[in-house]
């Protein structure tokens, strides 16, 4: 976990910047869906979270990387434009002196628990290995082996547009790092780049690029034909 704290003064709404359902959060809108996912599991009897506590869950220096300093008006103006885009819910429950706030990924993005578990992770902390996951999420969801970790990921990765990219091996490693796709492409310490789609627009060119090619097959295919007649017609 790097020792720097990070300050986001600003809220932008999330932003469909790819134009092809892409979500692109900033990094503190990014936090506070993670928080509200992890504190839904970790402690659901304080869930949903007020505004303090959820600054507080944002600031935390365990678990998190970057490690953030949010103030609680950051984290208010995160919200209203989570709330409108419907990613997040506000809460009034009966008695309640204050207002509290639940997140609506599960809803959004049709996840099971382990999935949104995997997601919560790749959100709080980065990088990883499925091992990695596997490890940091188990008070989140237990996966009896990595192959559990493995088969969430590509679930996360095969939807449309994807959730979750697969990297390149880091230089001198066995295991195989995964990376969130919300906050926008995604650019490996090593800088190498992704071996899975790293957004709906890489996934789209990738399309367009094989209609291309068998558009040109096609064309090739026929030039061929109508060489072959040319050459059969000289000896008609």
């Amino acid at each position: 976990m790097t020792d720097e704290v990070t300050n986001v003064p600003t809220a932008a709404p999330a932003t469909d910047a790819q134009g092809d359902g892409q979500v692109v959060f900033d990094a503190g809108a990014l936090r506070v869906l993670a928080v509200l996912a992890e504190k839904e599991a970790l402690t659901p009897d304080a869930y949903p979270m007020s505004i303090n506590a959820l600054t507080n869950g944002c600031n935390q220096l365990t678990s998190r990387d970057p490690v953030m300093a949010l103030t609680e008006s950051d984290v208010q103006r995160i919200l209203q434009n989570l709330i409108a885009d419907k990613f997040v819910a506000e809460v009034n429950q009966a008695g309640a002196r204050v207002s509290k706030y639940e997140h609506r990924l599960r809803m959004k993005w049709t996840l099971e628990q382990d999935k949104l578990a995997v997601l919560t992770v790749l959100m709080l902390r980065g990088i990883q290995t499925a091992g990695e996951i596997r490890t940091r999420s188990g008070r989140l969801h237990e996966f009896a082996t990595i192959a559990d970790v493995e088969a969430a990921l590509q679930f996360l990765i095969d939807k449309y547009p994807p959730l979750v990219a697969r990297l390149p091996r880091a230089p001198g490693t066995k295991e195989t790092r995964y990376s969130a796709l919300l906050s926008g492409e995604v650019f490996p310490e090593s800088g190498e780049l992704p071996v899975a789609a790293v957004s709906g627009v890489s996934r789209h060119d990738r399309i367009g690029q094989l209609e291309a090619e068998v558009a040109g097959l096609r064309d090739e295919v026929e030039a061929l034909k109508a060489q072959f007649q040319q050459f059969k017609q000289q000896f008609e």
